[in-house]
């Protein structure tokens, strides 16, 4: 049977869509064709049938996710990317140990702030929900929102850390991989024991953050709501699907803007500083990783 050899375990925007990219490129790696297959949040054996229907990918069972690998052939490195794994920390992490005990975990973080601020532009831009601001969602008490409880890295590695032996898990820090990725690719590379001269195409963002220039038509073009059922219905008699998409996505993209036309405000920015200053100098002693430049 085979089986994963490393984890990506997180975070979400972060980075690791183009890592994911970057580790299928090399050719002693084999990378599960789904990504973000969030297996280990669930302890799947145990689960009712409600909890297993409602998996979104289908991967309920310990059988389905070693199908997810049955393609690999003499690749020396096997691995999967599921950056919530470090969110759901305590779970993952007991059913990562139950079921791989040896593998290799890696952990990509990002500025808490600036991964808070470009998860919450993700949440606008695809119509996620109603998304309160983000100094609205850190005043809560208690902090109920994801988008703010991701960053709070401590606890949750230290958890990984706790279980697994140090020499299993990687840290790596997002401005890292945007100053040099293919230097931090080689050593993710040597970490997972495959040839380390690989160099991966590293010229092309994977994603590009974008806000829409107007919410409101913004939400009419992605959300589900009145004003595309009547236009979706009045141009489906006489408009092809795939043209229908087209003009779609042209919309989309003529009502988008760079993330700067949403800016994070320095008063905003300084009231999350504070938020995350103590998680952060705890993180810092942890990893053994200098992190003042996300204390400034």
């Amino acid at each position: 049977m085979k089986l994963p050899t490393f984890l990506i375990i997180g975070v979400q925007k972060a980075g690791t869509t183009s890592i994911y990219d970057y580790l299928q490129a090399h050719p002693q790696v084999y990378m599960s064709p789904i990504k973000e297959i969030n297996f280990f949040q669930v302890d799947w054996d145990n689960a009712d049938e409600e909890t297993k229907a409602k998996k979104p990918n289908g991967i309920n069972s310990w059988e389905k996710y070693c199908q997810l690998f049955a393609d690999a052939r003499d690749e020396l490195a096997l691995g999967e990317a599921s950056p919530n794994y470090l969110f759901k920390y305590q779970d993952s992490a007991e059913n990562i140990h139950r079921y791989l005990p040896d593998v290799k975990t890696i952990a990509i973080l990002r500025d808490p702030v600036e991964r808070a601020y470009s998860d919450y532009l993700m949440h606008v831009r695809d119509v996620i929900g109603k998304p309160k601001s983000l100094v609205e969602q850190a005043q809560q008490v208690p902090i109920t929102s994801f988008t703010i409880r991701k960053g709070f890295y401590y606890e949750q590695l230290k958890y990984f850390f706790d279980k697994f032996n140090r020499e299993q898990i990687r840290v790596y820090l997002y401005d890292e991989l945007v100053k040099n990725p293919v230097e931090m690719m080689q050593d993710m590379y040597r970490f997972i024991g495959v040839d380390d001269t690989f160099v991966p195409d590293t010229s092309s963002k994977k994603q590009v953050a974008q806000v829409p220039k107007s919410t409101t038509v913004n939400q009419l073009l992605r959300g589900q709501n009145w004003f595309r059922s009547v236009v979706s219905s009045a141009l489906k008699p006489i408009i092809p699907l795939e043209v229908r998409q087209k003009i779609r996505s042209k919309l989309i993209k003529m009502n988008s803007a760079e993330k700067k036309a949403m800016p994070l405000l320095p008063a905003e920015r300084q009231i999350l500083r504070e938020l995350y200053r103590e998680d952060i100098l705890k993180l810092q002693d942890l990893i053994q990783k200098d992190l003042s430049k996300w204390l400034d």
